[in-house]
């Protein structure tokens, strides 16, 4: 198969905001690992005791299944999909 030929991994953009505590960061990493995502980006902002992060993800699971994982986590304020963000990429 060629490049050109391989199937498009769906992309996903999630902006989430959380508490900034020990290890919160890679409990979050943990969950969309766990869940069959693949970060592609990732932007991290200190706003004062929350942590404002940007994700673009790569994967073919539904991604408010991944959204309700995340919000389960306590140190969670909320995630949001970034409207029209699903895009489809060709991976190399």
């Amino acid at each position: 198969m060629t490049p050109s030929q391989q199937p498009s991994t769906p992309s996903y953009t999630l902006t989430c905001r959380m508490s900034q505590e020990a290890a919160a960061l890679e409990r979050l990493c943990q969950v969309v690992r766990i869940r069959g995502f693949k970060i592609a980006r990732m932007a991290v902002e200190s706003a004062g005791e929350h942590l404002d992060i940007a994700l673009t993800l790569e994967g073919s699971r539904p991604i408010a299944m991944l959204q309700a994982q995340l919000l389960k986590l306590h140190t969670v304020v909320e995630v949001a999909q970034e409207p029209g963000a699903v895009a489809h990429s060709l991976r190399a």
